[in-house]
């Protein structure tokens, strides 16, 4: 579809300022209320930052406005390939991908109380040289008594070729329909290597001796520490749109990982 009205975000980075300059001068930079469509100019970590923004702004249930992204980072598995096609044809032709973030809700040991959302992943993690212990239910009903670990996450479709994949989670098609609960550096039982979970699971975390074995929890770049429970569930009341190329969309980037050397 058309856009007339275009925003700009773009990083820091000398690269990507340049571009910023040039793509406003073309087509202009209006204001993120008065856009029809976000370009986002850098890597996977702005990519994120935007989407993080635009939903803390957006109504709940409402669909956030597309966003396209250019990579002038180092990754750029959200975003498109530069090109000296124009821009307005290139995003004329785009294919939308629509996400829903995971909800994470975090208390902690002091009693206080958290509520992020992750579009990657939901991370635990130890905070000291102890090894954390974490009981883990799925839908109310406990499923491991005790993972004694460096951590545990649970990723979407979308952040499965990222952390999760580091830690050997598995890499989730988008249609899949599916969350990967994933063990990070488990030591006990050693031959858990985690779980595929129905996308409406509600997954919940508690973690074991807290006082001795502290563990943080982190929705992408969202710390809270010294958290005793933490659920997760996704949150089907926020879509977030991107666009990528018909080439080379995000459902192809994820398939192609898994054929990678």
């Amino acid at each position: 579809m058309p856009y007339k009205n275009i925003a700009f975000v773009a990083d820091t980075t000398d690269m990507a300022q340049a571009q910023l300059k040039t793509l406003s001068h073309e087509y202009g930079n209006n204001p993120l209320g008065d856009a029809d469509v976000i370009v986002a100019i850098g890597g996977d970590g702005l990519m994120l930052k935007t989407l993080h923004g635009i939903m803390k702004n957006e109504n709940s249930g409402a669909e956030t406005k597309p966003i396209y992204g250019l990579n002038y980072g180092s990754v750029g598995f959200l975003m498109n390939a530069t090109s000296d096609i124009k821009l307005v044809d290139r995003l004329s032709q785009a294919e939308a991908v629509q996400l829903h973030p995971l909800q994470m809700t975090a208390k902690t040991v002091h009693g206080d109380e958290s509520t992020e959302l992750a579009i990657n992943e939901v991370s635990l993690l130890r905070e000291t040289s102890q090894t954390a212990k974490i009981r883990i239910s799925i839908d109310g009903k406990i499923r491991l008594e005790e993972l004694v670990c460096d951590g545990v996450l649970v990723a979407t479709p979308a952040g499965s070729t990222a952390y999760n994949l580091s830690a050997h989670g598995p890499i989730l098609p988008l249609s899949a329909g599916v969350l990967a609960l994933t063990p990070i550096s488990a030591f006990r039982p050693r031959r858990w290597r985690g779980a595929l979970l129905p996308r409406e699971a509600h997954v919940s975390f508690e973690v074991l001796e807290g006082a001795k074995r502290p563990v943080s929890a982190v929705a992408d770049s969202r710390e809270v520490r010294d958290v005793a429970m933490v659920d997760v569930q996704e949150q089907r009341d926020i879509t977030l749109n991107l666009l990528f190329d018909p080439e080379h969309n995000l459902e192809e980037r994820i398939l192609s990982e898994q054929f990678v050397p």
